[in-house]
């Protein structure tokens, strides 16, 4: 992997909401070495839960212990980009989006903006869940659009479907975007030399005055989806009691909602969990609290009742710590 060159080159994740982004996040940070990786995530709601999950703090800008960054977005891209490459000796930008954003606007943005003259769009990375996805996955152009406009396609979740689905797959989006570079992985786990520093881009042979028409936001990257899809977001200082959110889960969540993701304080317990959910399964993960606890939840779906999510979480609440 070349390091010091003249452009920083970026890579754009995208995907579908509980596909693996921040999985495959972890993963490239965790085996960068000693490249130098600034990451930018973005949110759909008003609490950024990806940021935390990635490097177990919470502020707009990190410098983890191996040398990387982590940015927050909030609003422009040209200023998040431009705030990192503050930084010396950045090698790499690697940028999460939400997962009912355009890549269009973003593509957009790398090449015919400033930020042309000092970073190279490397390629656009969109992740796939194999165990969900469908070619009428939520019907959304959305959707499509990130695998049409992508470079390389990674199928994820390998090992929660059989082998004939991972081909039917495969042929459905090689049908979708002829010569992508489609790869499969478990847990997100990828070599990052087929991902990372691979010149995969064609947005060069794309139409400009197609894709200019077609752009609402060229520059700000908090663009999503219209419509029904909504979040409901939850915090609270005090601590939840086990088997009332594990009974909330079971019983009350609404069968509309398709992602879920938090930090989570139990009574009793010293550990912080991370909670992910995607479609209907979910899962913890522990590990140790840096801060003070608490609880952030964001909950995605369609046809939300915000109120009614939000009561339902208060009762799972203990009454004292």
């Amino acid at each position: 992997m070349l390091k010091n060159t003249e452009k920083v080159p970026v890579t754009i994740i995208t995907g579908f909401l509980g596909s693996g982004k921040t999985t495959l996040l972890n993963h490239i940070l965790t085996n960068c070495q000693d490249l130098k990786v600034a990451v930018l995530v973005n949110e759909f709601g008003d609490i950024d839960i990806d940021s935390q999950i990635l490097v177990s703090l919470d502020r707009k800008m990190i410098q983890l212990s191996n040398g990387c960054i982590c940015c927050t977005i909030n609003g422009s891209l040209i200023d998040a980009v431009n705030k990192v490459l503050e930084q010396k000796d950045i090698d790499y930008i690697v940028i999460e989006t939400t997962g009912i954003a355009e890549p269009v606007p973003l593509m957009m943005t790398f090449l015919s903006t400033s930020l042309g003259d000092v970073t190279r769009l490397d390629s656009i990375l969109t992740v796939v869940d194999l165990e969900n996805f469908s070619p009428t996955h939520f019907k959304s152009q959305t959707i499509l659009n990130q695998i049409i406009y992508s470079d390389i396609v990674l199928l994820n979740k390998i090992d929660l479907v059989p082998h004939n689905q991972i081909q039917e797959t495969s042929e459905y989006i090689s049908s979708l975007k002829r010569g992508a570079r489609i790869l499969y992985s478990k847990h997100g786990c990828v070599p990052l030399d087929l991902i990372l520093n691979v010149g995969k881009s064609n947005c060069t042979n794309i139409n400009f005055i197609s894709l200019q028409n077609h752009l609402v936001y060229q520059s700000n990257i908090n663009h999503i989806e219209k419509g029904d899809v909504m979040y409901v977001s939850f915090q609270s200082d005090r601590p939840f009691v086990l088997e009332k959110f594990n009974q909330f889960l079971d019983d009350k969540l609404p069968s509309t909602v398709f992602r879920g993701k938090g930090i989570l304080w139990y009574k009793g317990s010293q550990m912080r969990h991370i909670f992910q959910l995607c479609g209907r399964r979910y899962n913890f993960q522990r590990d140790k609290w840096n801060i003070p606890p608490y609880n952030q939840l964001v909950f995605i779906g369609k046809y939300l009742d915000n109120k009614m999510i939000q009561m339902d979480l208060s009762k799972c609440l203990s009454d004292n710590l």
